[in-house]
């Protein structure tokens, strides 16, 4: 556990970064920095201060101990819809963000990469693996990595911890609710059902994720933390479910009877990442970091919320 620290946590007011910047507050001061564009601050407890900026900006608030850096355009549609802003924030507002930390003598760093650049995998992908990319989203990402590789040979006193997440979620009794159109598949199926309308699922719903329960990836982001890790590191559960069975289980815990709406996939099969798979290994040998939510109990989180709704 992280205790008497100052933190910054970029995107702090967002889906990942309020659950952690909510989780380190109680031992810790923490700022959440966000501009707001997935982000509200009714997403943070009052003991976080809460700082509307860019991290394109400069004079951000780096005089601290550790720095989270969550801030991103965090999905392909996101990042194609304009790819030169999505360069600038993803990349450009890494960089920054790091200057000003190691100018105001900040030296330790976690910041968020992506497992899609594994591409589509069914068993499990350690971090030495081959990589590739596709978008332009998962291109920014891959650049976090070079940078970060950068500045940790560089400055030989810097800690630089790169986290690749798998398919995160929490779903709308959390702060995953704000995201709408960009939320996890669980939280979207799960709203969808819970008032009686079929879930939108893209192509025969046999594709598969490594479904993450937020509180875990929090976990892993101290545990990175706390460690001062170097280099790349997985976060996810090592176990994988198709969209057909989150259908198939949310029916049963939010005891509806209700078939997807199968639709055409309007992402090209050239770049859909079909199915994800971690290995943590490397991430547990180094902290001793594992999941500890299953997913039928992620489940059974995500579907409190509707138990009232549909009785």
């Amino acid at each position: 556990m992280i205790k008497n620290k100052q933190i910054l946590v970029t995107g702090g007011a967002g889906f990942i970064g309020s659950n952690l910047a909510n989780h380190m507050t109680e031992h810790n001061d923490v700022i959440a920095l966000d501009d707001g564009y997935l982000g509200t601050p009714q997403n943070l407890q009052e003991s976080v201060e809460f700082i509307e900026a860019s991290v394109l900006d400069d004079d951000l608030p780096t005089e601290v101990d550790i720095v989270f850096h969550l801030a991103a355009l965090s999905s392909l549609n996101m990042h194609e819809e304009d790819p030169a802003l999505g360069a600038r924030v993803n990349v450009e507002g890494f960089i920054r963000v790091v200057e000003q930390a190691l100018e105001d003598g900040c030296d330790t760093v976690v910041y968020a990469s992506t497992s899609s650049i594994y591409g589509s995998r069914t068993e499990p992908s350690p971090e030495e693996m081959d990589v590739t990319v596709n978008t332009g989203y998962e291109a920014s990402k891959m650049a976090r990595e070079i940078y970060a590789e950068y500045f940790q040979n560089y400055y030989a006193d810097l800690s630089m911890a790169g986290m690749r997440f798998f398919s995160v979620y929490q779903g709308y009794n959390g702060a995953e609710e704000h995201k709408g159109e960009y939320a996890n598949v669980i939280a979207q199926f799960a709203d969808d059902m819970a008032h009686g309308q079929p879930p939108k699922v893209y192509g025969d719903g046999e594709q598969t994720r490594d479904f993450t329960h937020v509180n875990d990836i929090v976990r892993g982001l101290e545990q990175a933390a706390r460690h001062r890790l170097n280099g790349i590191y997985n976060l996810g559960t090592g176990n994988a479910y198709s969209f057909n069975t989150v259908v198939d289980l949310l029916n049963q815990e939010l005891g509806t009877d209700i078939e997807p709406n199968y639709v055409e996939n309007p992402i090209s099969d050239d770049i859909y990442v079909h199915d994800t798979c971690a290995d943590a290994t490397k991430m547990n040998e180094a902290t001793g970091w594992e999941p500890q939510i299953t997913f039928e109990e992620g489940i059974r989180r995500v579907c409190s919320k509707y138990h009232s709704v549909i009785q």
